[in-house]
């Protein structure tokens, strides 16, 4: 089964371009769930959330309504180990959990995070603490991208997240693997020039062709026959690009999108 939404909905620049442009806040969750049955929270990374905002986001969402949630950043960028951050996001993520709206928590690490021996012994770490959910890692550095690894994320029964991103020294391609049986993506756009130097809204200031999803949709498909569910997300969230890309890929993606079984 393949599901197809964005990183984060709720972003004042999609007033007018995904959203009406009267909307308010406090309205936009019901809305996106009008368009897209999963949603990739981000808002975990910056600070780990009272558990009734995340208890609000399933109440207000239909009952097949799905969600991801992204590591806090004390996980993945300060490699905390002290159990009670652990605890506390635990706590935060429970209503999703207990409504059986949770499929996945996403810990995307930072470029400085190189493939060597206390990393992946942190990556062991990481998988122990939150056993009893699905952990997908997310990659920026190049040195992780090799067959031994992927063994590794085997082992661990950890999902590789595929990305499409810049074609720069030392960032990964967009090498299409499946490590178990959740397949994830994430298309952060192609803007090279402020990669960089540029702010977060510049990073993902990208509105991919409808030709580049094409492309990337034979590749999708080839990830869905070697799992159950695959998810994909679209993080170029400037000025409501995600959920005009996403929307795109729906339409290519139509035949594929709620198959259950071989015959469905």
């Amino acid at each position: 089964m393949i599901k197809i939404g964005t990183s984060g909905y709720s972003f004042q620049d999609w007033k007018g371009n995904f959203y009406p442009a009267n909307i308010k806040t406090n309205e936009m969750l019901k809305f996106y769930a009008q368009h897209f049955e999963v949603v990739e929270i981000n808002s975990t990374y910056y600070a780990i959330p009272k558990p009734n905002l995340l208890e609000r986001m399933a109440l207000n969402t239909p009952p097949d309504f799905q969600f991801t949630v992204k590591a806090n950043s004390k996980m993945t960028h300060e490699l905390e180990k002290d159990i009670s951050v652990f605890d506390q996001f635990e706590a935060a993520i429970a209503p999703l959990v207990e409504s059986n709206k949770l499929k996945g928590i996403l810990a995307q690490f930072p470029q400085s995070f190189k493939n060597n021996g206390d990393n992946r012994k942190y990556l062991s770490f990481l998988k122990e603490s939150l056993d009893k959910y699905p952990l997908i890692v997310e990659f920026r550095d190049i040195s992780w991208i090799s067959n031994p690894v992927f063994d590794f994320l085997k082992k661990l029964d950890i999902s590789y997240c595929v990305v499409d991103e810049p074609n720069l020294p030392g960032l990964v391609p967009p090498e299409v693997v499946a490590t178990n049986k959740l397949g994830y993506v994430r298309f952060h756009g192609r803007n090279a020039e402020t990669w960089w130097k540029g702010d977060s809204s510049q990073r993902y200031n990208y509105l991919y062709t409808e030709d580049q999803l094409k492309e990337w949709a034979t590749k999708i498909k080839q990830l869905a026959e070697s799992t159950v569910d695959t998810f994909v997300f679209f993080n170029n969230c400037h000025a409501g690009y995600a959920a005009r890309n996403a929307k795109t890929m729906q339409n290519i993606l139509q035949p594929e999108l709620f198959k259950s079984s071989p015959e469905g």
